[in-house]
């Protein structure tokens, strides 16, 4: 078997580069969830194929981070892809208990000074439902997608994931659904949020050009400004999609497409030492 820990873990830059994690940031979750893991992997039958949790784990990272087919994996550590599926359900919720995004109450307390705010889409293949295709089509990205909001501090650590919302849903209504914001911080967002200024305080909007007209100078300065600061969030999409399960096409059933995010956000929270 080519992708197992042992092998993998002597060469750190392929390691990194076919798992989106370093080797001691691997060890580290692998020690967060090996007292949950042993108990749900512990059974009586015949010698699993793989049977430490660091090799388990390794196959569940290389699916997040290349989004190759669960047939694929399969072939080069000699299971079946329903054997691989049931892995994943297994290890999924242990991961999502010790890693993923928590709400943090001390939100509440002014604990922190600036949020940055954005919502990403991401393509899924069409509904089969005809109901639901219209709700799952964007107008924006002409075809049919889902939406996720995050929100960061400024120094880069994400605090909040939204649930997942149809691509047709707009970014301001997936703010008002979603749980609210702490008063006294300041929130940078784009014109996607116009009008939240009118249910929040200390919302920051960048100036937008009325039709046949022209911002003046300090507005284009006050602009680029927002820019600069607001651009962070935008280095956190790319950093997340680095993991391709959420840059590319989303293959899989959408009720795991939170879980999924959730995990991957608190990955790479942990990768900055967040």
């Amino acid at each position: 078997m080519l992708f197992t820990y042992s092998l993998l873990c002597k060469h750190p830059r392929i390691f990194r580069k076919l798992t989106g994690v370093s080797v001691s940031d691997f060890v580290t979750i692998c020690d967060r969830i090996r007292p949950d893991a042993n108990k749900v992997f512990s059974h009586m039958g015949r010698p699993a194929v793989l049977s430490k949790l660091e090799d388990k784990l390794i196959i569940l990272f290389i699916y997040y981070r290349t989004y190759v087919s669960q047939e694929f994996l399969g072939y080069f550590v000699n299971l079946n892809d329903s054997n691989i599926c049931r892995m994943f359900k297994k290890i999924e919720p242990l991961l999502a208990g010790k890693i993923q995004i928590k709400k943090d109450r001390t939100l509440t307390q002014d604990a922190v000074e600036t949020l940055l705010l954005d919502v990403t889409e991401q393509p899924i293949q069409r509904p089969k439902k005809t109901k639901n295709r219209k709700k799952y089509y964007s107008g924006k990205k002409k075809r049919h997608t889902q939406k996720v909001e995050l929100i960061m501090q400024r120094n880069g650590k994400i605090i909040n994931i939204s649930k997942s919302h149809p691509g047709r849903k707009h970014d301001f209504r997936i703010r008002l659904a979603s749980d609210p914001l702490p008063r006294n911080p300041d929130k940078f967002v784009d014109l996607g949020y116009l009008g939240l200024n009118k249910v929040c305080r200390h919302v920051h909007l960048p100036f937008k050009r009325a039709k046949g007209g022209r911002l003046s100078k300090k507005q284009k300065e006050y602009n680029r400004e927002h820019s600069r600061l607001r651009i962070g969030v935008e280095h956190k999409f790319c950093e997340l999609k680095k993991f391709r399960i959420l840059g590319d096409v989303y293959r899989n059933f959408r009720k795991k497409h939170h879980l999924r995010f959730n995990i991957i956000a608190g990955i790479v929270n942990l990768k900055h030492g967040f």
